[in-house]
């Protein structure tokens, strides 16, 4: 048996790539180390050269490629390499679906064993066309010399990259933002400095909707004085006539959070109006929405098709958010219920379900567990429960009131494999988990969201 050696920083070895890593590097192993390598593929035969080690497996980079997989290709974006937003562009796109399964499986082998043969696993259903999908962009500005700079850091780094025309946001968005970062150097408004905190401008958030055509400009800005503001909103709105809305959020804080509590309209409308197969929202700045509307209506049908409504179920919509998800299956539902902890999102769900025409819904604020647990004493019990946690993964109160309600069906939408595994394999104490369905949400990166079929066991 080959015993585990230390590696240093500075080796360099032939390796061959096995499988792709969560976050879209290359996996490979080394005498018993893992070695994550950023930009190699499956199936290639590299020589590696460590860049960090820690005791059980190291970080390396490519330094020559000795057998290419047939799946790579040159990245479109020239700064691709520096900027770290996408991951898996050197990688062809049917490949990178096929990736994307797979990260689902290591993940149920992780975490979820005995899944791992029991589940099926289905083909990751990907996009029509994986580039400009992105609804909205958020872009630092920065300043240097005379040039006011606009576009995300370097990753790992405060070195900010311009950017003109990233290829996965929708191509107005991109316009609008050099426009915008145009017109302030052109104004000579300052620009905020990320190590004096002095200047004025910090981010440009440009939103549109993509099935409207209407678009809102936000300025994140230290503070609410801004000069020759009639001027600058005249020149914005003169960019492109899809702008509808310009705003100024303003935050003070020393933060990497984009916005501060304060939002104030500078002209035109509070929100866009967006839709979504036969549903309408209005967003306001700070509105949490779907970043990849397109892919959406497909994650959306999944879910509907999983919860497998006759019109006769209860369902409840947990981490509901505005309410999306549960307003897609309400045509179906005899009754639906959600509920956040987010009092403003509450707000807004119940306005969206009025805006429908929806009587059949009802919306609550507080933990999904403990909402759970009051409508139980109440009487109701719902016959499916779709829930589309955070990252972290579902609350283990929250598991254990789901385990104690038994609804018949469970739908679980999820944006991190590792903690779905987690989760389904205490879930199935007392559910089968009939399938998962990954859907590509974020081409070119090496996210993956899925939905999961759950189904009470016949005890």
């Amino acid at each position: 048996m080959t015993q585990q050696t230390t590696m240093e920083v500075g080796q360099k070895f032939p390796l061959t790539i096995k499988r792709l890593g969560i976050n879209g590097e290359g996996v490979g192993f080394y005498k018993r180390n893992v070695v994550f390598v950023k930009g190699a593929i499956p199936g290639e035969e590299i020589t590696a050269e460590v860049t960090k080690t820690q005791r059980n497996f190291a970080e390396a980079e490519i330094l020559a490629i000795r057998k290419a997989s047939k799946h790579r290709q040159e990245a479109p974006c020239p700064v691709y390499n520096e900027c770290g937003g996408c991951q898996l562009q050197h990688m062809t796109y049917e490949k990178q679906l096929i990736e994307k399964r797979d990260i689902v499986i290591q993940a149920l082998e992780r975490y979820a064993k005995p899944l791992t043969n029991t589940v099926e696993v289905r083909k990751t259903l990907g996009m029509d066309n994986p580039w400009n999908y992105r609804n909205k962009s958020q872009y630092q500005v920065r300043k240097e010399g005379k040039r006011v700079y606009a576009g995300l850091f370097a990753e790992g780094s405060n070195k900010l990259l311009n950017i003109n025309d990233c290829l996965v946001q929708h191509p107005i968005t991109s316009k609008i933002t050099v426009a915008t970062r145009k017109i302030l150097q052109k104004l000579n408004i300052t620009i905020y400095d990320g190590r004096t905190l002095d200047g004025l401008v910090r981010t440009i958030v440009v939103r549109t909707g993509i099935r409207t055509g209407e678009t809102q400009v936000v300025l994140v800005t230290t503070r609410k004085e801004i000069p020759h503001l009639a001027e600058l909103i005249a020149r914005i709105k003169k960019i492109d006539p899809s702008i509808v809305s310009i705003a100024q959020n303003i935050n003070r804080e020393k933060t990497s959070l984009i916005f501060g509590d304060e939002t104030i309209v500078l002209d035109g409308k509070e929100t866009i109006h967006e839709e979504l197969g036969e549903l309408a929202f209005d967003l306001s700045a700070r509105a949490f929405f779907q970043l990849n509307p397109t892919q959406t209506v497909h994650l959306y049908d999944e879910i509907k098709k999983a919860a497998a409504l006759t019109g006769k179920e209860t369902v409840v919509d947990a981490y509901c958010g505005v309410g999306t998800i549960g307003l897609w299956l309400a045509d179906k539902a005899k009754e639906v219920r959600g509920m956040d902890v987010i009092p403003e999102s509450i707000q807004d769900a119940r306005k969206n379900a009025r805006n429908h025409g929806f009587k059949h819904t009802k919306y609550a604020v507080g933990t999904a567990e403990s909402v759970l647990a009051k409508w139980r004493k109440e009487g109701f019990t719902p016959d499916v429960i779709t829930v589309d946690p955070p990252r972290t993964g579902l609350a283990p109160e929250f598991i254990r009131t789901v385990l104690k309600l038994k609804p018949k069906r469970f739908v679980y939408t999820s944006c991190n494999p590792s903690t779905l595994a987690k989760d389904l394999n205490e879930l199935t104490k007392f559910y089968d988990v009939e399938y998962i369905q990954p859907v590509d949400m974020f081409a070119q990166t090496a996210q993956v969201e899925c939905v999961a079929k759950l189904v009470l066991k016949n005890k």
